[in-house]
């Protein structure tokens, strides 16, 4: 509460009654309240306070709520916005007020700890917010750095033919790359272990909720955790401490099966073309992670023709046999500047709110963990061409045979959940009690290997990444004791490499994970 005592929030409302509501519920919640009964009053005060959070009113005496919102959003972009009404309650009111950048939209009169807990949510978002700005800013300074040592170095080097200065780029791109991983790795981890409460918690409130409206919001909430995982899955990406899944991949069939979601992702305006070489070798590839490295290529094109215009993706043996895939667009191009930093990570040149700047980084880390390399070439007025060159093999495509699916076991057996974050455990000790298995849980190793003198467990589930013993430490312990006894891994530990030196071949469930994934873990781990 004492760190709730120290947030701001400018709560805008010209009804004192619903005001005063408001005013008392967060005080009560430990906040500090400044009231604005006027738009031109909330404005002055948010320019004098700067506050976090803003509570605002859709029905103004002077400006609407929509006008005030949108013209805070363009001058100080960081403050979350919460707008409420009790009169514009329709499907279009919440719509309008999204699309005037309010983060979120609460229709009243609301429950006291729903309004609370609101303003709490977009206070962990603007956290986060602030994080990455923060990331962002000091990957800048590291790069500034290195690249002026470099700089020296490439001073006596710039007169030697076009592979040096190849290697040269793709050398301070791995370094970036490199700091990035870095400085990601602790943030992507607590992260992972906040996605996994939050997903989690929101799946259940969605499964058990009879009201339509708390289902509605618990979704609503749902997606933008999601969005927080697939960033998350970004930054692993880029930062190349994601392993990959690689295996024979007819990139071909790929690129064709992949129409419906380039027609639905990129609209009307855009036609996709295919240009795939027959008879195209087998490539090793991660279909899903390479989909995604296309699809980002494809809406960084769409991007660049916002009048409309053709996205050209086609296949070609390259030199070596290798495989070449290119996806060339009739957009606006890009000048030399964009070009030197078109895969940094961050950088974008889109206005704030439109863009992470992840998307080409997360192409290029994908690419290079596959043992690939990606280059672009670009024409200021005419277009770009993205150029992806991957490993063929000779090992042939397969497909899973219904031998590969997990048999159903019954859901009775005893568990034992190790985790010491509070928020995980519970998480899971709830979703796996709900479906029929006998729960024990322990909130670090050294008290799971106690409960093991009375407890026998069918299937250990460990955190990885714990104080004092680490996952695999107890897991070794346990396998001193019980040779035969079955675990589950589960880790919002980046480095993957890393993980999977400590344990092994054990299987890892990956956070955040939904409900239904866990419940899936721990049946396969089972009845294998």
């Amino acid at each position: 509460m004492s760190e709730r005592a120290k947030v701001l929030v400018v709560n805008v409302d010209d009804q004192e009654a619903e005001r005063y509501v408001k005013r008392r519920t967060l005080e009560e919640a430990g906040f500090e309240v400044i009231d604005a009964t006027t738009g031109a009053e909330a404005l002055r005060l948010i320019e004098q306070n700067q506050p976090p959070v803003v509570l605002l009113d859709v029905q103004l005496p002077d400006i609407s709520g929509y006008d005030v919102c949108a013209y805070l959003k363009k001058r100080w972009p960081e403050i979350m916005v919460l707008m409420t009404s009790a009169t514009f309650t329709t499907s279009i009111h919440r719509t309008t007020g999204l699309d005037s950048g309010a983060d979120s939209y609460l229709v009243q009169p609301a429950e006291p700890l729903e309004l609370a807990a609101a303003i709490n949510g977009l206070l962990r978002i603007r956290r986060t917010e602030d994080q990455l700005r923060a990331l962002n800013k000091s990957l800048e300074d590291r790069v500034h750095d290195r690249t002026a040592d470099l700089a020296q170095t490439n001073a006596k080097l710039r007169a030697e033919m076009t592979q040096r200065q190849k290697a040269e780029a793709a050398l301070v791109q791995s370094q970036k790359m490199e700091a990035v991983g870095q400085l990601t790795g602790g943030l992507a981890h607590d992260f992972n272990n906040l996605l996994t409460a939050v997903v989690g918690s929101l799946d259940m409130i969605r499964a058990r909720s009879s009201d339509q409206r708390t289902t509605r919001l618990a979704e609503n909430a749902l997606r933008a955790a999601e969005r927080g995982s697939k960033l998350t899955g970004q930054l692993l990406a880029f930062s190349r401490t994601q392993k990959l899944a690689t295996a024979p991949t007819d990139i071909n069939q790929l690129i064709e099966g992949m129409a419906d979601l380039f027609l639905q992702s990129l609209g009307t305006n855009i036609n996709v073309v295919t240009a795939l070489v027959p008879d195209l070798p087998t490539a090793m590839a991660d279909a899903n992670q390479l989909e995604l490295a296309l699809l980002n290529l494809a809406l960084n094109a769409r991007d660049a023709m916002p009048e409309g215009g053709t996205i050209t993706i086609a296949t070609d043996v390259d030199p070596g046999n290798g495989i070449l895939i290119k996806v060339t667009d009739t957009g606006t191009g890009m000048p030399p500047e964009v070009l030197a930093r078109a895969f940094d990570p961050f950088f974008t040149t889109k206005p704030p709110g439109k863009g992470t700047g992840l998307g080409l980084a997360q192409v290029y880390g994908i690419v290079q963990q596959l043992g690939g390399e990606v280059s672009v070439q670009t024409d200021v007025g005419k277009g770009t061409t993205f150029r992806i060159a991957l490993r063929s093999t000779d090992r042939s495509c397969t497909t899973p045979s219904a031998a590969d699916h997990p048999a159903q076991g019954h859901r009775s057996e005893t568990l034992l959940v190790i985790d010491d974050d509070t928020d995980v455990r519970e998480i899971m000790t709830g979703v796996l009690a709900d479906i029929g298995y006998k729960i024990h849980e322990a909130s670090n190793g050294a008290v799971a290997l106690e409960m093991l003198s009375t407890v026998q467990p069918k299937l250990i589930i460990i955190d990885f990444a714990m104080p004092g013993m680490n996952g695999a430490e107890v897991a070794l312990a346990v396998r001193q004791r019980y040779p035969d006894q079955r675990i589950l891994f589960v880790s919002g530990f980046s480095d993957s490499s890393a993980v999977e030196k400590a344990i092994g071949n054990a299987p890892v469930l990956r956070k955040p994970f939904r409900p239904v994934e866990l419940a899936e873990a721990v049946r396969t781990t089972l009845d294998r």
